[in-house]
C-alpha cells in the first residue's frame, strides 16, 4: 500500500505529518484547540516509530493571526499526548508565567481521571502537574465556546475528544488523532501504534468517515501535513480525502 502511495512518506520512510492547533474566533473571543509540540525538537527514534519532530512556531503563527497568547481564553485538548499539550505545559518565553496566562485548560473528564495511563506515551508527571492548576473537565456534548461542542471519540486515548464547530450553515469537525493520515479515510480499520484501544478507535473512525461525507461538513485533521482541511467524498475505491479551504 505504501509503495503505491509514496507521497505520504518522507525519504526515510516515515509518515509525513503536521503538529499544531486550531484557532477558533467568535464574538471577539479566541479558543485554541490543542497547543502544538512546544519549543522543542527531537531527532528520529532509532528503530522506533517516530521520525524527527520539530516544534516552536505556534506562538509566531498566532501573532501572524493577530493574537497574543494572553488573548486565548481557553485551550481545548483533544487529548493529553505531548504533541498536543505542547505550549500549554511551558512557561512563556522569557518569563515565569504560563504561556497562555488567562486560559482554562479543557480536558475530557475520562481523559483526566485516567491520566495515569498516558505516561506510557510520554506524558509524564511533570507535564500533568504543569497543567493541573488550570484544568477544567468537560463532558460529551457540552458547548465550551460559541458554536463549539465536545464530541467523545474514544479509543486513541481513554478520553479522546473531537470538537464540532458550527456556523454559517456549515460545521467543521476537528478530529485530531482519530485519523492520523488521509490514507485512513479509505482504511478506517488501520490503527496508529499509539492507539490505546485499537478496536474502539476503529469503530469510531468508521463513524467519523461516514459523518464527514454528510453535506456541509468540513474536516480538520491536525496531523494531515499540508492538507489539514478537507471533505470526504465517495470514489470508485471507497471514500477519500479531498483537500479544501475551511
Amino acid at each position: 500500500m505504501w509503495a503505491a502511495h509514496p507521497g505520504y512518506l518522507d525519504d526515510a520512510g516515515y509518515l509525513v505529518a503536521g503538529i499544531g492547533g486550531l484557532l477558533v474566533e467568535a464574538e471577539g473571543r479566541a479558543l485554541l484547540i490543542d497547543a502544538g509540540f512546544g519549543p522543542q525538537s527531537l531527532p528520529a527514534q532509532p528503530d522506533g516509530p517516530i521520525g524527527a519532530t520539530y516544534g516552536g512556531a505556534l506562538l509566531d503563527n498566532l501573532t501572524g493571526l493577530g493574537h497574543r497568547p494572553a488573548d486565548i481564553e481557553a485551550v481545548a485538548f483533544t487529548h493529553l499526548h505531548v504533541d498536543h499539550v505542547g505550549w500549554a505545559a511551558h512557561r512563556a518565553p522569557g518569563g515565569d508565567l504560563p504561556t497562555f496566562t488567562g486560559a482554562d485548560y479543557l480536558v475530557a473528564e475520562p481523559e483526566w481521571t485516567q491520566r495515569d495511563l498516558l505516561e506510557a506515551h510520554g506524558t509524564g508527571p511533570e507535564t500533568l502537574a504543569a497543567l493541573e492548576p488550570r484544568v477544567r473537565t468537560v463532558t460529551d456534548g457540552q458547548e465550551i465556546f460559541p458554536g463549539v461542542r465536545v464530541r467523545f471519540l474514544l479509543g486513541h486515548t481513554p478520553g479522546y475528544t473531537a470538537y464540532v464547530i458550527t456556523g454559517g450553515g456549515r460545521r467543521l469537525i476537528a478530529f485530531g488523532d482519530a485519523l492520523h493520515s488521509p490514507i485512513q479515510i479509505g482504511h478506517p480499520e488501520w490503527s496508529a501504534w499509539s492507539d490505546h484501544d485499537t478496536a474502539q478507535s476503529a469503530d469510531f473512525r468508521r463513524q467519523l468517515v461516514a459523518e464527514l461525507q454528510e453535506p456541509d461538513t468540513i474536516g480538520f485533521g491536525v496531523h494531515f501535513a499540508d492538507v489539514v482541511f478537507g471533505h470526504v467524498r465517495p470514489g470508485e475505491d471507497g471514500p477519500a480525502w479531498h483537500p479544501g479551504d475551511a
